[in-house]
């Protein structure tokens, strides 16, 4: 069995202070020194000296935190004026900051009214908000009073989030607005528990919504005029600080329980990885709902001191990158998919010579990056990358706002394709890897140390090896409480010797952790083949035909695949083929099916010979949150898409082997 335990990182480099504004109030100059790490990031690893020791003495420690609220209060004693936020008012139309003094006046005036709501430390409270400063000071009054944070998705259904509720005796409940309180009053009436309801905007409709339930208040009143100090207290580190629900792919959510103590060893874990400086920017658009998000792009930020802004949403992130201007940003694969996606759309309309010059630009980047590595000697056509930057990697990157020196991808794979064509392009992507259970971060590619085809080494304290089955094991000061309620589930996870199982297959060599699969989703044909499906979903799905796919096989003689078509491309294609895109016929369509089973094998010919599709079903209604068919953290439920889809499978599979079976 292989075993990694990682000992510490190197040296924290020294920061280099230095902020401009534009128009927009942001920060608009970076004064980094010359010295450029690989591939379009910034190191600074030199200096050091009283820089350095600036630095270290800047980031906030275990010790001095001891709580997550007590790591905020660090924060605004340190900081005090500096911004700490950044957010979009929609009723001034303006970008407004909040600086760390201002979100401790505020913390403060939540923590007055929450005192007046007959809750004891221990208790439930929940919160229901888009990425805001409110969502910060609503966690933050809550940790400071002993509560336990329980955050819910704003797309989850309303069925769901009662199970949440009821599961976890929620007494409190902050929602955003009047139109999310609609949706869930018809299902929270018979809730017993909650005993409290407060809509941070009533809108138009405050009078009705106010009169709708006797537990519901607008923040606006329910908040006092005035706050007294931030409270402060001297927590225990191992108590309970939130419970995460798992966005499970199969039967009902379970609460994941994470302490104080597991949240902030793995923000602090993860500085001994990557840099994080007072001066950053961060944008933020994964929900902090999201576990990776709340660690890595709330609480880390507060550990150094970094600005962070909220992207008003994703829709709008193109817009808001271009304002912002981020310096670091957290992010899951599908963003990079879409945006890769549009460049593939893009060049596909180019001459020949543009598309000529991009894929060289990515990979005399790509080769200088291997260099820069370690990993590949210098090539003579390195001496193009400065004009390949100035003719195209600098335009895409400006599109990303010009600044970007650090992104993180986690939450799912990434393809190696993707991360290709970003790092050549001089887009630093460090992919990572983790559990909710885990608080989530258990691995990360460090710049200086980037294996994109990996998940990175472990952070610092963190074990792995490899169990039976090829499953990686882990034990991490991160790994949860238990589950909430449901102690048999959590023997399950975790083991008598302290080892969680993560469900995934894996392999380590050289420090690296590399995802090779996972258990439970590989697909069993009939005659006893195993064959790993989410490659493949992966690879189908970076086709901008294809909106979402999904591999079929378990018990069956042959792959085949549903497939949702992308709603944009559809049309297009359909009347290529001479066929109406409205009628459900053309989805049947023999030439229709051809094309889409042609790009299929486009994108599957650099796998291994399982790899292939030999029917297809097609689709036009996305797979989401409301229909039931994937998880808040866009997961497909592969057991409710099967029993959704029964029939056309079914169908696939009639009438014996399919065309151009060979067994």
């Amino acid at each position: 069995m292989g075993r990694v335990v990682l000992g510490g990182g190197p040296a924290p480099p020294a920061p280099v202070p230095g902020f401009g504004k534009d128009s927009n109030g942001f920060d608009s100059t970076l004064n980094w020194p010359d010295q450029a790490g690989p591939a379009g990031t910034c190191s600074r690893t030199g200096g050091g000296g009283e820089l350095a020791q600036q630095w270290r003495e800047n980031i906030i420690s275990l010790d001095d935190a001891r709580t997550l609220d007590g790591l905020f209060a660090r924060r605004v004693r340190r900081s005090g004026e500096r911004v700490a936020y950044r957010s979009f008012d929609r009723s001034s139309q303006e970008w407004q900051d909040y600086s760390w003094s201002r979100m401790a006046d505020e913390i403060a005036r939540w923590q007055d009214a929450l005192a007046g709501e007959s809750l004891a430390p221990g208790d439930r409270v929940a919160v229901l908000l888009r990425n805001s400063p409110e969502w910060v000071m609503f966690d933050q009054a809550s940790l400071g009073m002993g509560l336990v944070v329980v955050p819910l998705y704003t797309d989850d259904r309303p069925d769901n989030i009662d199970y949440i509720l009821r599961d976890a005796a929620v007494k409190l409940l902050l929602v955003q607005d009047a139109g999310r309180w609609k949706r869930l009053a018809p299902v929270l009436k018979e809730n017993q528990v909650l005993q409290r309801v407060l809509v941070l905007d009533g809108g138009r409709d405050e009078a009705a919504v106010r009169e709708s339930d006797e537990r519901v208040r607008m923040v606006g009143e329910w908040l006092p005029a005035g706050g007294s100090a931030l409270r402060r207290r001297r927590g225990d580190p191992h108590e309970l600080a939130s419970i995460i629900y798992t966005s499970g792919t199969t039967g009902r959510p379970k609460g994941v329980m994470l302490s104080h103590h597991n949240m902030l060893s793995v923000a602090h874990a993860a500085l001994t990885m990557i840099d994080v400086y007072e001066e950053d920017l961060f944008l933020s658009f994964l929900p902090l709902s999201h576990t990776l998000e709340r660690t890595a792009g709330y609480y880390l930020p507060v550990m150094t001191g970094s600005t962070v802004a909220y992207a008003r949403s994703v829709a709008q992130l193109a817009q808001d990158l271009q304002v912002v201007r981020p310096t670091a940003m957290i992010a899951v694969p599908r963003i990079f998919e879409r945006v890769y996606g549009r460049l593939k759309e893009q060049m596909e309309k180019k001459s020949g010579l543009a598309r000529g010059l991009f894929e060289s630009a990515v990979e005399v980047g790509w080769r200088r990056f291997l260099r820069q590595q370690g990993r590949a000697r210098w090539h003579p056509l390195e001496l193009a990358h400065p004009l390949l930057e100035r003719l195209v990697a600098a335009r895409i990157k400006a599109a990303l706002g010009g600044r970007l020196r650090l992104a993180v991808s986690g939450g799912a794979p990434l393809s190696p394709e993707i991360a290709k064509v970003f790092i050549g392009l001089g887009v630093p992507i460090l992919q990572g890897y983790g559990l909710t259970e885990t608080s989530p971060v258990i691995s990360v590619n460090p710049p200086h140390d980037n294996e994109p085809a990996s998940v990175g080494p472990p952070l610092r304290g963190i074990e792995v090896k490899i169990g039976d089955n090829d499953e990686l094991l882990v034990k991490s000061p991160g790994v949860m409480m238990g589950y909430w309620n449901n102690h048999a589930a959590t023997t399950q996870m975790i083991d008598s010797d302290g080892w969680l199982h993560t469900g995934d297959q894996a392999r380590i060599e050289n420090g690296h952790i590399y995802i090779t699969g996972r258990i439970k989703d590989i697909l069993v044909l009939s005659n006893g083949e195993k064959i790993p499906p989410a490659d493949m979903e992966l690879a189908i799905a970076l086709d901008p035909l294809i909106a979402q796919v999904m591999v079929v096989g378990e018990g069956r003689p042959f792959l085949t695949a549903l497939v949702v078509l992308d709603g944009d491309f559809w049309p297009g294609l359909a009347q290529e083929c001479g066929l109406d895109p409205m009628a459900p016929e053309s989805l049947r369509d023999a030439g229709v099916i051809g094309v889409v089973q042609r790009h299929i094998k486009e994108a599957l010919r650099d796998f291994p010979g399982y790899a292939k599709i030999r029917r297809v079903t097609l689709l036009l209604e996305p797979w989401t949150v409301d229909n039931g068919l994937m998880t808040p953290t866009m997961k497909i439920k592969r057991a409710q898409v099967l029993e959704r889809h029964a029939r056309e499978v079914d169908a696939m599979y009639e009438g014996g082997p399919a065309a151009g079976d060979r067994r």
